[in-house]
C-alpha cells in the first residue's frame, strides 16, 4: 500500500484543470497566472506610459522618434491628470499654439487603447476635421507603436472594426465625431471624452443643443469613473468656453523659478522687452528682481517648473490649467519670434486678436461701444451713391426682408477689405405679394457704373430667410441662379474660421404644396461680420497730406457716400455688444439694439457674407491685379466686335481670362 502511494506521488504532483493534465511547472505557471490576474494594475500614468511606448510619426511631428515628457516638462501634470487614478473628472486645458497639448491628448488615447480600455469619443468641430484627426493624427500613433499595432487591427479586413471614425480594440472603442453631427454626440455611452478646440464649435449640433452639453451627456453612466478632456485655444472674452470652463477650475499657472534670483512665477507676455525693430534683443524681466534674463534658461526653468492652483474651483472634480506659447521648448517658438510677430500684428485689430488668441492663450475683447454715428455722417465722402469707385473691384448685396418692404444694400469690395456702400435700395410691397419678388430679381440683373467707365453688377447676394416669410424667400431663391443667390440664416457665435457655414438643404414649400426641389441654406455667424465692421468703422481716414503723398487707406476701411442720410448711418450702428449674464451665472457677450431700424447693419453683414462665399478673404495680388486691368479704358474702349455678342454666357462666381477685346468678369459688363 505504501509502495502503491510511492508510485502514485509523482502523479499527485499533477492536477487535472478542467479536465486537462498539467506537469507541476503547468501547475506553478496556473498559479502565478490566477496570482497575476489577482493583482491590480500597476498605477502607471500618462505621461510614464508615453516615454516608454509613444513613438512620434515624421508624418505629424516635428521632432520625430521616441517620446520624451522632459521636452515639455509642463504636459506631465496635464496627462497625469487623465489617469484613471487621478481624483480629477474633468482637465480644461486653455493655451497658445505651439506647446503641444494635442499631442498629450493623443498620448491619453495610446494609453487607453494599450493600458485602460473603455469606450472613448473624441470631437472635433466638424466631422471633417474628425476624419483629418483620425488619418493624420490617431493611424499615426497606431502605426507607430508597436503595442498599440497589436491592439487594433488593421484597416484592410472588412471586420476588423477600424474605420475613419472608428477604431474597436480589446474592452473598448474609440469614436470620433464632429461638433456639428447631434447623432455622433449621442450615439452612445461613454467614459472618456476628449473635447478639442472647444472654441471652435458651432453654437448648436443640428440645431439639437449646445455640442459640450450633448458630449458631457453621453459620461453619466460612468459617474465618478468618467474623464473628460477640454482643450482649446480661446476666442472672444464672454464667448469663449474654454475660458469660461478655465475660470469655473482652479486656474493652475506654470511657476518657473527666476534664473537670477529663484523667485518663482508664471510667465507673462508683458514681462518680455525688447528694443523696438529688433526682436533679437528679446529678453524676460524677472517680477522680483526686475533682472533680465535671455531665453536660452527656459530649458532649466522648465525642468523646475510646478503648477499651482490660483483660485478655488466652483466644482471640486475639474481643475484647469493656462499655458502660453512662452513655454514653448527651445527650438520650437522662441521668444525673438513671438516679439517680431506683435511687431507684424500692430497693422490692424484682426492680427492683434490671433496673436493674443494662439500665441497668448487669452481671449480677445471686443469693443462693445458702438462707433458715433454723427462722426460717420460728417466724414462721408465725395462719391455719388449709385456709382462704383475707383478702388471697388466687385460687387455683392445683402437684403433684409420685413413686413412691408425689401431692403438692399449694394457694396462693392477691394484690396484689403476695403468697402464702400454703392447703393441702397427700398423695394415697397409686402413679400407675400408676387411683384415683390419680381422687382427683386430685377436687382439681380442690374448693373451699377464704375468710375473707370465699366458696368459692374452682382456676384452674390445673400438674402435673409430668418423673418416671418421664410417659406416666401425659400421659394424665391429657388427660382434664382444658386450661383448669384444665397439664402441665409443668422446665428449668435464668434466662429471665425468658418463665419459661414453650410450649405445644408431644406424643403421648400409652393403653397400648400412640397416642392421637390429644396433650398441650400447658409448658416451665418453675424457677431463675427458685425465686430469686423465696428473695428472697421473705428479706424481713422488718412489726411489730406497724407492722401497727397500717396498714402493707402487702411485695410478693412468702410467709405460711405455724400448721398446717404442720417437714418441710413444710424441703423449702420444700431446695435451694440454688451455682457449679460446667463441662467447659469455664466457671463457671455451679446448683440443688443440701440434702436428700432437696424436693416442697413443686417444688409451690410449678409452682403459681407456673400463676399465672404465668394472668396473675396482669400483673393490673392494676382487676381486683384486682374481686376483691376479689366477696367483699364484701354480694354473697355479697344476696337472690335460687340464683348457681349463675343463672350458666351459666364455663371456667376468664375472668372475667365480677359482677351484684349473684351471684359470677361462675371459682375461687369460693358
Amino acid at each position: 500500500m505504501y509502495e502503491s502511494t510511492s508510485e502514485a506521488s509523482p502523479r499527485f504532483a499533477a492536477n487535472s484543470v478542467s479536465g486537462i493534465d498539467v506537469g507541476f511547472n503547468g501547475a506553478l505557471d496556473l498559479l502565478r497566472a490566477w496570482r497575476d490576474g489577482r493583482t491590480p494594475d500597476p498605477a502607471l500614468t500618462v505621461s510614464t506610459w508615453a516615454d516608454s511606448h509613444r513613438l512620434l510619426s515624421p508624418r505629424g511631428a516635428n521632432e520625430a522618434g521616441r517620446w520624451r515628457t522632459s521636452r515639455t516638462p509642463y504636459l506631465r501634470e496635464i496627462m497625469d491628470a487623465l489617469s484613471p487614478m487621478h481624483p480629477a473628472q474633468r482637465v480644461v486645458v486653455m493655451k497658445g499654439a505651439q506647446i503641444g497639448a494635442t499631442e498629450a491628448g493623443n498620448n491619453w488615447i495610446g494609453y487607453i487603447i494599450h493600458h485602460a480600455p473603455g469606450p472613448m469619443l473624441a470631437v472635433q468641430p466638424t466631422v471633417e476635421l474628425a476624419k483629418r484627426f483620425s488619418q493624420q493624427r490617431v493611424d499615426p500613433l497606431i502605426e507607430e507603436s508597436p503595442v498599440l499595432r497589436e491592439k487594433v487591427a488593421p484597416a484592410r479586413s472588412r471586420d476588423a472594426g477600424n474605420t475613419v471614425l472608428s477604431k474597436e480594440f480589446p474592452g473598448g472603442i474609440l469614436v470620433m465625431t464632429g461638433a456639428n453631427s447631434a447623432v455622433g454626440l449621442r450615439s452612445m455611452p461613454v467614459r472618456y471624452l476628449f473635447l478639442d478646440e472647444v472654441d471652435a464649435y458651432p453654437q448648436s449640433a443640428d440645431e439639437e443643443g449646445e455640442p459640450v452639453a450633448l458630449a458631457e451627456a453621453r459620461t453619466r453612466t460612468f459617474s465618478w469613473r468618467r474623464k473628460v478632456f477640454l482643450v482649446s485655444t480661446p476666442t472672444v472674452k464672454g464667448l469663449s468656453r474654454i475660458e469660461r470652463e478655465f475660470e469655473a477650475s482652479d486656474q493652475r499657472r506654470f511657476f518657473l523659478p527666476c534664473p537670477l534670483c529663484g523667485a518663482p512665477q508664471w510667465l507673462k507676455f508683458e514681462r518680455l522687452r525688447w528694443e523696438w525693430g529688433n526682436p533679437a534683443t528679446v529678453g524676460y524681466v524677472c517680477e522680483a528682481c526686475e533682472a533680465s534674463f535671455g531665453e536660452h534658461h527656459k530649458t532649466r526653468m522648465l525642468a523646475a517648473g510646478q503648477w499651482r492652483a490660483t483660485a478655488r474651483a466652483a466644482d471640486p472634480g475639474t481643475i484647469g490649467f493656462h499655458i502660453s506659447a512662452l513655454y514653448s521648448p527651445l527650438g520650437w517658438y522662441s521668444w525673438a519670434q513671438i516679439a517680431r510677430d506683435w511687431e507684424a500684428a500692430q497693422t490692424n485689430d484682426e492680427a492683434k486678436r490671433s496673436f493674443k488668441n494662439t500665441v497668448l492663450g487669452e481671449t480677445w475683447f471686443e469693443p462693445g461701444e458702438a462707433p458715433d454715428w454723427q462722426r460717420l455722417y460728417d466724414r462721408r465722402e465725395e462719391y455719388h451713391l449709385g456709382v462704383v469707385p475707383a478702388g471697388g473691384l466687385m460687387l455683392t448685396a445683402g437684403a433684409d426682408v420685413q413686413k412691408d418692404r425689401i431692403e438692399v444694400s449694394i457694396w462693392a469690395w477691394g484690396r484689403g477689405l476695403e468697402s464702400w456702400l454703392v447703393d441702397h435700395i427700398i423695394i415697397d410691397g409686402s413679400p407675400a405679394v408676387a411683384d415683390t419678388w419680381a422687382a427683386l430679381a430685377e436687382v439681380l440683373g442690374r448693373t451699377w457704373p464704375h468710375a473707370e467707365g465699366a458696368e459692374l453688377r452682382l456676384t452674390r447676394i445673400a438674402i435673409d430667410t430668418g423673418g416671418q416669410f421664410t417659406t416666401e424667400v425659400y421659394a424665391w431663391a429657388r427660382r434664382q441662379s444658386t450661383g448669384q443667390v444665397m439664402a441665409v440664416k443668422g446665428v449668435d457665435g464668434f466662429d471665425r474660421s468658418t463665419p459661414v457655414a453650410g450649405p445644408s438643404y431644406v424643403e421648400a414649400r409652393q403653397g400648400a404644396k412640397r416642392s421637390r426641389a429644396g433650398v441650400r441654406l447658409w448658416t451665418v455667424a453675424v457677431a463675427v461680420f458685425k465686430s469686423e465692421l465696428y473695428r472697421a468703422l473705428r479706424l481713422d481716414p488718412p489726411t489730406d497730406e497724407d492722401l497727397a503723398a500717396g498714402a493707402a487707406w487702411q485695410k478693412g476701411y468702410v467709405h460711405l457716400p455724400r448721398g446717404i442720410d442720417a437714418e441710413r448711418v444710424k441703423q449702420l450702428v444700431a446695435e451694440q455688444l454688451v455682457t449679460v449674464k446667463t441662467r447659469h451665472g455664466f457671463e457671455r457677450l451679446q448683440w443688443q439694439k440701440l434702436r428700432e431700424r437696424n436693416e442697413v447693419l443686417d444688409c451690410r453683414v449678409y452682403a459681407r457674407a456673400a463676399a465672404w462665399l465668394a472668396g473675396v478673404d482669400r483673393f490673392g495680388d494676382r487676381l486683384w491685379q486682374t481686376l483691376e486691368e479689366q477696367l483699364q479704358p484701354a480694354v473697355l474702349s479697344a476696337p472690335g466686335p460687340s464683348p457681349r455678342a463675343a463672350v458666351p454666357a459666364v455663371a456667376p462666381g468664375v472668372l475667365r481670362r480677359r482677351t484684349r477685346t473684351v471684359v470677361a468678369s462675371p459682375w461687369m459688363t460693358d
